[in-house]
């Protein structure tokens, strides 16, 4: 295993053991909220995530107010909604639809990473996950916690798609 690697699965394991907005909070009565709850039924893992948004105000865009989650399972599954927590938490919601996007390609990518750098760079301790691209079955554990937000976002108001 390379340092690389090596550096890799500590933030999949620190992640793991600290995550970051696990636990539900109550949302602001003043925001859009969204909740959903996934389960990947080929392994167990699950995860309800609620969203709080801040609406945009004088044109401005609506941002992610903050991010929650309750699950259970796999190290990958639940360091994944962590790092997805701290990405995502203050941003514009066209950034997260971006973030969501760039995620799902690394994910795609079979191990290899992406061919920007600056795009990982953007992606933070996401690009952890690199190695996990390699084995499907693990695929569906890093995307669980995306997923909820996808689903959390339309069910909030802020977002209109679901695909």
């Amino acid at each position: 295993m390379s340092s690389l690697e090596q550096m890799y699965q500590q933030v999949i394991l620190d992640h793991a053991k600290h995550p970051v907005g696990r636990g539900l909070v109550a949302v602001d009565a003043d925001h859009l909220h969204g909740e959903s709850h996934q389960v990947n039924p080929t392994c167990g893992d699950e995860v309800t995530l609620r969203v709080d948004v801040l609406p945009g105000v004088d044109g401005g865009p609506a941002r992610v107010a903050g991010v929650s989650w309750e699950g259970q399972g796999c190290s990958i599954s639940q360091a994944s909604v962590s790092v997805m927590t701290e990405l995502v938490s203050d941003q514009p919601l066209d950034e997260v639809a971006r973030l969501d996007a760039l995620f799902h390609d690394l994910m795609g990518s079979r191990g290899k990473g992406l061919d920007d750098e600056g795009v990982e760079d953007d992606l933070g301790d996401a690009t952890a996950f690199t190695g996990v691209s390699k084995y499907p079955a693990r695929i569906k554990c890093a995307l669980l916690g995306w997923a909820a937000l996808k689903d959390s976002l339309v069910r909030s108001g802020a977002s209109a798609t679901n695909d």
